[in-house]
């Protein structure tokens, strides 16, 4: 599975775009805030229906413009998937894929899968426990479509279930058998979410292990440890015992909604305790680990995505990298950098089959074949 091309209309600070992509590696090179990370972005919308660093999809308009488009074409299995997303201003966002709208965008998630390592990345580290849930959610939602549908009924359950406490302590009546209602579908798809979540981690971190002794030569002992409310006792004695704390907040204090992971090296607080070296390999191990799990799970190769590489490591650990996932093993990869011939000097002396383009203020050419051309999609917003 790869993306064949993309095409932007309006998106961010593209005007228009269309671009035709390797099956193998794809550079972008330019300087900050020409547009680079934008292009990766747009593939993430085409995978996960949403922006990988801003949940507004009306804040990835460009300026005063009616709506943004991104169509791209994926080969998969011999044949071709077209895969649309448009967003006109204060309506619902439109997601289709081969001509098809889709109902619910659940529907999508894990059809393309995809991880991207980014500077952003650092928020799952330095952020709150809900960044490193969205992290083991995005994982699994991936290659288990019930855990997906099982996660947004949870959600809804939990708002219901906060606004009955909400409502609770503004009439100061307390209905306890309204809140059981509640109660009973949280602790049933909890304790699900939780059981996907507690095997998840005792198969990934094995994987997650032996990718940091790669990158970073064996020197210290990571772990990732899972926290839960529901690894202290059962759901049901949880919430029990939490009501008066829960109606004096008016909200649900307790559930895998708290959930956290911990993250750690040598025994100890990786935030407090690591290196920014080791920070940065550890997260660079954890999405190479995620890529590898929902790689052997699906039995399909998930795009990766590599934003300005060289902010996370020195040169002779980007080289390293680079040749790693620059094997056959890895499939398609797009990349950014701002120095102009680094990484096509780099991939230059493999026989990988790589593409170069420049980015200049939204306007992307392909640097690497001068007879590059491309036939533009059709739009159909």
């Amino acid at each position: 599975m790869y993306l064949k091309k993309i095409s932007l209309i309006n998106f961010k600070n593209y005007l228009e775009a269309e671009l035709e992509f390797s099956g193998h590696i794809n550079c972008f090179t330019g300087n900050n805030g020409e547009g680079k990370t934008n292009v990766l972005d747009a593939i993430h919308y085409l995978s996960f229906c949403k922006s990988f660093f801003n949940p507004i999809d009306s804040q990835n308009i460009l300026h005063d413009a009616p709506f943004f488009l991104i169509q791209g074409v994926f080969g998969t299995n011999d044949k071709e998937d077209e895969v649309y997303c448009g967003l006109k201003r204060n309506q619902k966002k439109q997601f289709k894929r081969n001509k098809k709208e889709y109902s619910r965008l659940a529907e999508h998630i894990g059809l393309y899968p995809l991880v991207m390592i980014s500077p952003a990345d650092s928020e799952l580290i330095t952020e709150g426990s809900e960044s490193r849930r969205k992290f083991i959610d995005s994982v699994i939602a991936q290659f288990d479509r019930e855990y997906l549908e099982n996660l947004i009924t949870y959600n809804k359950v939990l708002s219901h279930r906060n606004a009955l406490l909400k409502q609770i302590a503004d009439s100061g009546k307390f209905d306890k058998t309204a809140l059981e209602i509640w109660d009973v579908q949280l602790i049933d798809y909890g304790k699900k979410i939780f059981d996907k979540r507690n095997n998840f981690i005792d198969s990934f971190i094995s994987i997650f292990q032996n990718y940091y002794e790669l990158i970073s030569g064996g020197k210290e002992k990571v772990g990732i440890d899972y926290t839960s409310h529901l690894k202290e006792n059962a759901f049901e004695i949880v919430l029990a015992n939490a009501i008066n704390r829960d109606r004096a907040m008016q909200y649900t204090t307790v559930g895998i909604h708290k959930d956290d992971l911990e993250f750690t090296i040598n025994g100890h607080s990786l935030k407090k305790f690591a290196s920014q070296g080791q920070q940065k390999s550890f997260l660079i191990a954890l999405k190479l680990a995620q890529f590898d799990f929902i790689k052997n799970i699906k039995q399909v190769t998930p795009i990766l995505l590599l934003d300005d590489i060289y902010d996370k490591l020195d040169d002779l650990r980007v080289k390293q990298l680079m040749e790693l996932v620059s094997t056959d093993n890895f499939g398609q990869l797009f990349i950014t950098d701002t120095h102009p011939t680094r990484l096509s000097d780099l991939f230059s002396k493999t026989n990988a089959d790589y593409k170069v383009f420049k980015i200049v203020n939204g306007n992307a050419s392909n640097i690497s074949n001068s007879k590059f051309q491309i036939s533009p999609l059709t739009s159909n917003i």
